[in-house]
């Protein structure tokens, strides 16, 4: 026969159902009461910061040099593409990173063939017979005093005139 729990061995078992009925033994309902009251004090939880590992890299530019640095991607190495060395953004004077429009298809032929050169982003200051056709407008002001000017029916102020008059002693 298996052994009896140790909380059971503690209390007394009746021994028939009568009992059972006419118990005088003190009840065990206000034992069990009194451990649910009692307070729980649990440690409170200390929310810490979320510190991923950090490996150590090694990055490869384009031109080839390499500086090591922290970063979260397992790779050892990471070869960059696009860096401050091969970016116009970066080295603006450098001629060989200009976009020149390489038409190896021939969509480029077929879209200006469509729609005209108005969209070229290529300035074309030279005219056919070599002078400017038009001076690059150099402020908003300048391009405002030119709509003064070309227009006979438009009356300005005292200033758009007196731009309208210094823009004459120029020439």
């Amino acid at each position: 026969m298996a052994k009896l729990p140790t909380a059971l061995l503690s209390r007394s078992l009746p021994s028939s159902t009568s009992a059972l009925l006419s118990s005088t033994s003190r009840p065990t309902t206000s034992r069990i009461a009194r451990q649910t009251t009692q307070q729980v004090r649990h440690a409170t939880e200390v929310v810490r910061p979320k510190r991923p590992y950090t490996f150590t890299q090694i990055v490869q530019l384009s031109d080839g040099s390499t500086y090591t640095t922290r970063s979260t991607s397992p790779t050892p190495v990471h070869r960059s593409t696009k860096d401050t060395r091969n970016h116009l953004t970066w080295q603006p004077s450098e001629s060989s990173l200009k976009n020149i429009e390489l038409d190896e298809a021939g969509k480029l032929a077929s879209f200006r063939e469509r729609f005209g050169s108005a969209y070229d982003l290529a300035d074309e200051t030279e005219g056919a017979d070599g002078k400017d056709d038009a001076a690059p407008v150099d402020s908003f002001a300048d391009l405002m005093a030119t709509y003064v000017r070309d227009d006979p029916n438009l009356k300005g102020g005292q200033v758009a005139s007196n731009r309208v008059a210094k823009k004459g002693k120029k020439k």
